[in-house]
């Protein structure tokens, strides 16, 4: 008998605006089950950041806002949430860009990653030892200032603070995005390795279709704020028009497949 995956994350029809005035996010729905990878494509505009900041409830910071729609977290709405209390409950964002503090040490950068839960000074020592486990080049930088870290270690800094949240969720956004092929490798690796031994779930937008869908096991494709195809990862990668939608060619009437569709 086959246990049904639970899903951890669900999205439903959402709406999202900036400003009062621009319409970011069309209806979106998708679902990510627990303990998997899912891949949010699309060219730049699309509506992937749009969706993660919904999840993490920071599109406040950018004058945006859900006006429609629900998304839940195991079950319980989120929208009305603080986004501490979400890191909290296990929901964890990357932010596009990296984001260190470059004035503080690659150590203290990740330390600020863990304060949101409280941990004990043990349990911050513990995290800190398993972060440097998973990524042995911030061991040797950890007192260096992270500003002065290549993009490839800001970006395993990055991560790594978040880790320090102990994430069930974590939203990646645009991981690869000016980083050197082997570093962007490196990083896939890691997630793979996150989501296998650890079972941290992940919601992962990115423009470099191939490279996630090797890595993911479902797909959504967004167009201009809409779902416009969505499947397992080989079905997408089998498609022959999901590269269109990164090239204005697709229609969104093109059917989404089942797999993360609601």
């Amino acid at each position: 008998m086959t246990i049904p995956v639970q899903d951890l994350l669900r999205i439903a029809d959402v709406e999202a605006v900036y400003g009062d005035s621009i319409l970011a996010l069309r209806g979106v729905s998708l679902c990510v089950p627990e303990g998997s990878i899912v891949a949010l494509l699309g060219a730049n505009g699309s509506g992937k950041t749009t969706t993660l900041k919904a999840v993490s409830n920071l599109l406040g910071a950018s004058r945006g806002a859900v006006v429609k729609g629900e998304i839940s977290y195991r079950g319980e709405p989120t929208l009305r949430r603080d986004p501490a209390d979400l890191v909290r409950r296990g929901i964890v964002q990357v932010l596009e860009g990296r984001h260190c503090f470059p004035h503080l040490t690659v150590e203290e950068n990740l330390l600020s990653g863990g304060f949101a839960r409280r941990p004990s000074g043990r349990e911050l020592k513990g995290d800190l030892d398993r972060v440097y486990e998973i990524f042995p080049r911030l061991r040797s930088r950890r007192h260096g200032k992270a500003g002065l870290l290549s993009g490839g270690e800001q970006q395993m800094a990055a991560i790594g603070r978040a880790l320090m949240s102990r994430p069930k969720l974590m939203l990646l956004d645009e991981p690869s995005m000016g980083l050197a092929p082997m570093i962007v490798e490196e990083i896939f690796a890691i997630v793979r390795r996150l989501n296998q031994d650890e079972g941290v779930s992940f919601l992962l937008a990115e423009q470099n279709a191939h490279l996630v869908l090797r890595c993911a096991h479902y797909g959504v494709v967004l167009e201009n704020g809409r779902v416009a195809a969505s499947g397992s990862a080989a079905e997408l990668a089998a498609r022959d028009d999901v590269s269109d939608f990164y090239l204005g060619g697709a229609s969104t009437a093109v059917s989404p497949g089942p797999a993360t569709a609601i």
